[in-house]
C-alpha cells in the first residue's frame, strides 16, 4: 500500500476546536467517498510539547495530520484525478489555512493493537545537512527500528519514509517541505512514553538519531478512523 499525508495549519480565523469539528463532520464524509480509498484517518493534534525527549525541534506548527491509504501509486493519482477531487479542494477552503502533502512509503516495524486508549506520538524527523537520503533511510530502517524496539513500553512503532511531496498539490522541493520521515509510536500513556526514552535503550536511540537526524518534531493527536 501506498499514503497520502497531510500536514495541516487551520485557518487563522477559526479555533482549534472548530477546526477539528469541521474536518470530522464536514469534510470527513467527503473525503470518504474518494475512489479506490482502502482506509482514510485524522489525527488531531492535542499537544505540541516535545515529550520525553530533548532533541532540536523544528518551528513547523502542525493542527492535524491526515492518511489516506490506496493499493498503489496508479490507484492514488487515478483516485485523485476524479470528480471528488474539485469537492475536497473546495471544502478545504472552509477550514485549512495551509497543508503541505506528502508521499510516504510505509515501514510497520511493531504492529499497534486496535486499542482506542493508547497515547499516539507522532514526529517530523528532518535529515542532517550532510546525511544523504540513502544514508538516511538506511539508518533508520535497519538500524534505528532495531533501538526503538528494544525500548520499553512502546506498544506500536510505524517509519513513513517521505518519497513525494507537494503544496495544496503542487509539486514542491524538498527546501519547500523539508520533512523526510514521520515517525508514529504508540504507548499506554505519557508516564510511559517518558519512562521509554528515560530507559537505557532511550538513550542508546537516541544517541543514534544524533548521526543522522538534525530535527525531531513531536506532537501527541487523537485519531479519528474515518475509514
Amino acid at each position: 500500500m501506498v499514503v497520502r499525508m497531510g500536514i495541516l495549519q487551520k485557518q487563522k480565523n477559526i479555533t482549534i476546536e472548530e477546526f477539528h469539528n469541521y474536518w470530522v463532520e464536514k469534510h470527513g464524509p467527503i473525503a470518504s467517498q474518494i475512489p479506490r480509498l482502502r482506509k482514510y484517518h485524522q489525527n488531531h493534534v492535542i499537544s505540541s510539547e516535545q515529550l520525553g525527549i530533548d532533541y532540536t525541534r523544528g518551528s513547523q506548527a502542525v493542527d492535524g495530520f491526515s492518511q489516506l491509504w490506496f493499493d498503489n501509486l496508479d490507484s492514488m493519482k487515478h483516485s485523485f484525478n476524479s470528480d471528488i477531487t474539485k469537492m475536497l479542494s473546495k471544502d478545504e477552503e472552509q477550514f485549512i489555512g495551509n497543508m503541505q502533502l506528502i508521499i510516504v512509503e510505509q515501514n510497520v516495524v511493531i504492529p499497534v493493537s486496535n486499542d482506542e486508549s493508547l497515547l499516539k506520538r507522532m514526529s517530523l524527523l528532518k535529515r542532517r545537512p550532510d546525511v544523504d537520503i540513502e544514508v538516511f533511510k538506511r539508518e533508520w530502517a535497519e538500524v534505528h527500528a532495531e533501538l526503538l524496539k528494544a525500548m520499553p513500553n512502546v506498544k506500536g512503532y510505524t517509519q513513513n519514509l517521505v518519497i513525494d511531496r507537494k503544496i495544496h498539490r503542487t509539486p514542491a522541493a524538498y527546501e519547500d517541505v523539508p520533512i523526510d520521515g514521520i515517525v508514529e509510536l504508540w504507548f499506554e500513556d505519557t508516564n510511559s512514553l517518558k519512562a521509554a526514552f528515560a530507559s537505557e535503550a532511550g538513550k542508546k536511540a537516541m544517541e543514534h538519531a544524533k548521526t543522522f537526524i538534525e530535527e525531531i518534531t513531536t506532537f501527541i493527536v487523537d485519531t479519528h478512523e474515518i475509514v
